[in-house]
C-alpha cells in the first residue's frame, strides 16, 4: 500500500462517502449499496479500490461480506499532512 494508491482511492466522492458511512460501524455490501443510486457492481468496484488501498477490511459471514474502516491508514495520512504543513515546531 502506497500513498499514491491511498490518495487515488480517496479522490472519488463515492468512496469518501463509503468511508464516512463505515466510521459508524461495519456494514454489509448490500447495506452500502442501498445508500447510492449506482449499481451494485459499481459499489463492489469502489469497495475493491478501498480494500486495495487498505482503507477498509472485509469479513465474510455466510453469504454476506461485511466492511469496516481501517483507521490506521487514515492516521498515517493525517500524520503526513501535519508534517507537510509544518505541524512539528521542532524543525
Amino acid at each position: 500500500m502506497g500513498l499514491q494508491q491511498t490518495m487515488k482511492a480517496l479522490a472519488d466522492p463515492i468512496r469518501r462517502e463509503i468511508l464516512n458511512m463505515l466510521k459508524k460501524g461495519r456494514m454489509s455490501a448490500g447495506e452500502i449499496t442501498e445508500h447510492f443510486s449506482v449499481t451494485g457492481a459499481s459499489i463492489s468496484r469502489h469497495l475493491s479500490v478501498l480494500k486495495e488501498a487498505d482503507l477498509v477490511r472485509d469479513t465474510r459471514e455466510g453469504q454476506f461480506i461485511f466492511y469496516e474502516l481501517n483507521a490506521s491508514v487514515l492516521e498515517e495520512i493525517m500524520l503526513w499532512v501535519t508534517e507537510l504543513r509544518g505541524g512539528n515546531d521542532n524543525d
